[in-house]
């Protein structure tokens, strides 16, 4: 069997299994609506270290550990460690790493890193260079917006369109198929990077829509699925404003209508009458928190049992910004099916 189907989405041969996740969040989001989702919640920002940075690496490694554990897998049974998020260099991952010990590739697509952890995770395992993957990202709300934007200290009148970067962590285990009764990745679309001109770092959600409508239309033409294949179609961190742009987006790219299945993890992690969010979640933890938590419960549950997770990224820096740079972003679909 062809992996690849038209011309971004490819289908395993033998679809892997996700056989355990984790889902770590800081105290703010254990404050919201999928507090009892969560394995673990800090009720200190600083975890107990000496810098958001380090508090980061924390919960990082707190989400590997506490994903192998419920799998009864050790770090020395795990053949490549996959791991991105947003700090300079990919350090969180990079430190993470150096203490699992495990063979390692550094990932970055920015808040996309959760959806190509799973498609690179699924291309090792199918092809027969893997048995188990580990693929974790994590965020930290104020290590990333002193580097992205202003430091919380500040107090920095925010937009309506700026959303909340997520304190968290989430990390989940790709085996072959078979290996246990855990959810299928059965097909992934790798995204194409698009620029439509955004420069506002306090409305990144308008930046990645158009990432996300091009990636979810691609992968209805490619597979000859369309939305309501899904019970779920999530995206990442759109937010209020994003997500309400790709909607129009979907209609006007492919004809297709997302406005009975779809939803944004930016909007789903956090009650946004109580909790001042302005637009919404952001960061690489906003889908892997609600997916590897929230969301894998309710596949394992049964009461999802197709979903289809796109989670989006924006491909900026401080340094591009400070030179007057576009923000380019990307999408990707990855297909997970409990059936």
């Amino acid at each position: 069997m062809a992996r690849k189907i038209g011309k971004q989405t490819y289908r395993p041969e033998n679809p892997p299994v996700i056989i355990s996740t984790a889902a770590i969040a800081g105290p703010f989001e254990g404050q919201g609506p999928l507090q009892p989702y969560f394995d673990h919640i800090y009720t200190d920002i600083m975890a107990g270290e000496r810098s958001f940075e380090a508090a980061e690496r924390e919960m990082a490694l707190n989400a590997c550990w506490t994903c192998m554990n419920k799998a009864g897998k050790t770090p020395q049974e795990v053949d490549f460690f996959l791991a991105g998020d947003l700090l300079n260099q990919i350090t969180t991952s990079g430190f993470s790493a150096v203490e699992l010990s495990i063979p390692y590739l550094g990932i970055y697509g920015a808040c996309s890193s959760a959806g190509e952890g799973l498609a690179l995770a699924t291309m090792l395992v199918d092809g027969g260079y893997a048995n188990l993957v580990l693929a974790a990202t994590s965020s930290h709300n104020a290590a990333a917006e002193k580097q992205y934007r202003y430091p919380t200290e500040y107090g920095v009148h925010r937009k309506p369109t700026a959303q909340w970067t997520v304190t968290g962590a989430g990390a989940a285990l790709v085996a072959p198929g078979g290996t246990g009764d855990g959810p299928l990745i059965t097909m992934f679309t790798v995204g194409k990077p698009v620029d439509l001109g955004i420069k506002d770092v306090q409305n990144v959600g308008a930046a990645m829509a158009p990432a996300a409508a091009d990636t979810l239309v691609r992968h209805f033409a490619d597979t000859g699925r369309g939305p309501e294949y899904y019970d779920l179609i999530v995206t990442g961190d759109l937010g209020k404003f994003g997500k309400d742009l790709i909607k129009k987006l979907a209609v006007s790219k492919g004809g297709f209508d997302l406005s009975h299945n779809y939803e944004d993890c930016g909007l789903i992690l956090y009650d946004t009458e109580k909790q001042d969010v302005h637009a919404g979640a952001s960061g690489c933890a906003s889908s892997a928190v609600v997916v590897y938590g929230y969301l894998y419960r309710r596949l394992m549950e049964g009461t999802l049992k197709r979903l289809l997770m796109v989670p989006t990224g924006a491909l900026h820096s401080p340094c591009s910004v400070q030179q007057d740079d576009n923000i380019p972003s990307i999408a990707h679909a990855i297909s997970i099916e409990k059936l």
